[in-house]
């Protein structure tokens, strides 16, 4: 697992590694700028020019010592600081020293004011403020970010994109943050970085390892884990020489209904392909031949109404995922009721079966402990409320997995799992190719799939969320992002299992 802290935690783990490793604290700085400085020769051209940006603090300090080191590749770098108090920290003093003993072009900028000019193909880094920063900015450093947006050129953020804050931007000015097109934040993700809002300001962001203290980050309680593939890899469940169908368990769908088969087949489709030794699909009467067609390893179940109304005979049953395609009429109201109520193995809800409990919100105190919960966005702000942020909506997710006892996967950009003892994982996997409807669909098959194999309702999340990532990555880099289909996503999870067993 990735850590991701707080702007006070990377605080305490700079000084510790300051203290212990022992390194001074400059020494630490042109340590970060070297590696953003790796990372930055990588993808600029040996003429291209390049500004740097630099507050007087220590973000400011790391850009001055990039600024040094890419003037001594051969670049053409000039520095614009923003003289925002009579002096900067004595990092950032060293740095500015470095520099001009190298008569690196450095131009300070104070209020009143204009910036220099940019040569529109010249790379922008933004070493204005970093994750030290506790209120929005205003006056004419607002004005020189507003300037900045302004430019045409790319910009690339260091540690964080000036004006946004590392851990939550309630209360932030939503004019005054550097829009930047990449981040190379430092070390450790930041919760700012996870927020589907933020986009907009950090672009596509990487971590760049700086040599924080291992042992003191890990010592440390998170605010949340990113998955990694060793995560998911160790949860994957075995298979002996000797295992049979019965050993890999029996799921279960419930779901399907007029126009919306569709959604049950994909559902059906990744739950055979996640391992499951046997599946049934319970699906509305006339849509057995459907299902058959789509899908001739499951068996079927038929309602004896055109919606699903009523629970079938279901004999061995080691996890049941219902929702996908089954319509909230009144019959699948009662039906859902009936099952949350004697759940006879653990649930795994989606889609409909969601949008039925926000209209009957009472139920869902009768969910067994460690049911699955599976909402976008929209759906948790019906089951909650309404969020006016990403990280509103997050501590939404947060409080119904523990007051309910219940794990809930937020879907999104950074799919976020939240668990009954408060713990949050963002998922590592997955891109904007996924984002069609039934991707969804094929997650709550995975999930029910991996339950009824006998994971608990956290491994299996982790590990069902993390591959379906890794499949929807595979066929993306197979067939581009803009043509995919979830069902292409579906037929890659075989090469995403092989991957986790690999590893």
């Amino acid at each position: 697992m990735i850590p991701v802290l707080s702007a006070e935690q990377v605080r305490l783990a700079d000084a510790y590694t300051i203290a212990h490793e022992p390194i001074a604290s400059i020494d630490l700085m042109e340590r970060a700028a070297a590696a953003c400085t790796r990372r930055m020769a990588e993808m600029l051209a040996a003429n291209r020019p390049v500004v740097v940006l630099a507050g007087m603090g220590n973000n400011g300090g790391d850009g001055l010592a990039i600024a040094r080191m890419l003037h001594g590749n051969g670049h053409r770098v000039q520095v614009w600081v923003l003289r925002t108090r009579p002096q900067g920290s004595p990092d950032f003093e060293e740095n500015l020293h470095r520099a001009r003993a190298i008569d690196l072009p450095v131009f300070f900028v104070e209020e009143g004011g204009t910036l220099p000019t940019a040569e529109p193909e010249a790379l922008l880094v933004d070493a204005l403020f970093g994750t030290g920063l506790q209120r929005p900015l205003a006056g004419w450093v607002k004005q020189v970010v507003l300037a900045v947006n302004a430019l045409p050129n790319e910009v690339v953020a260091i540690d964080l994109p000036s004006g946004l804050f590392a851990d939550g931007n309630d209360g932030n000015d939503a004019k005054a943050i550097v829009q930047a097109d990449r981040t190379f934040t430092l070390e450790l993700p930041k919760m700012a970085l996870l927020m589907a809002d933020n986009a907009q300001y950090a672009g596509a962001w990487e971590v760049v390892p700086i040599g924080l203290d291992r042992a003191f980050v890990a010592g440390v309680k998170p605010l949340a884990a990113m998955l990694e593939q060793a995560d998911a890899a160790a949860l994957m469940p075995e298979r002996t020489r000797v295992s049979h169908k019965g050993d890999h368990g029996h799921a279960w769908l419930l779901a399907g209904g007029p126009g919306k088969m569709g959604a049950a087949i994909m559902a059906a489709r990744a739950c055979l392909r996640a391992g499951c030794g046997l599946l049934t699909v319970h699906v509305p009467v006339g849509q057995a031949g459907t299902m058959h067609g789509a899908v001739p390893e499951a068996i079927v179940s038929e309602d004896a109404q055109a919606v699903l109304s009523a629970l079938p005979k279901l004999g061995r049953v080691d996890a049941i995922g219902v929702g996908p395609g089954m319509g909230t009429s009144a019959e699948a109201a009662r039906l859902l009721k009936v099952l949350v109520q004697n759940a006879p193995a653990p649930l795994v809800l989606d889609a409909d079966a969601l949008n039925i409990l926000a209209e009957n919100k009472t139920w869902m105190a009768f969910l067994p402990a460690g049911t699955v919960l599976t909402p976008h966005p929209g759906e948790l702000d019906r089951l909650t409320e309404k969020a006016g942020s990403s990280a509103d909506r997050l501590a939404n997710a947060m409080e119904l997995a523990r007051r309910f006892q219940v794990v809930v996967v937020l879907k999104g950009a950074y799919t976020v799992i939240c668990t009954p003892d408060g713990r949050t994982f963002f998922n590592s996997t997955g891109n904007p190719g996924m984002a069609k409807g039934g991707s969804g669909d094929a997650l709550t098959g995975i999930i029910t799939s991996l339950r009824a194999q006998g994971l608990d309702a956290l491994s299996a999340v982790l590990l069902g969320v993390f591959a379906h990532g890794s499949a929807g990555d595979i066929a993306a880099r197979d067939l581009g992002m803009d043509g995919m289909l979830p069902g292409d996503l579906i037929e890659r999870l075989p090469q995403a299992w092989r991957q986790l067993r690999a590893q």
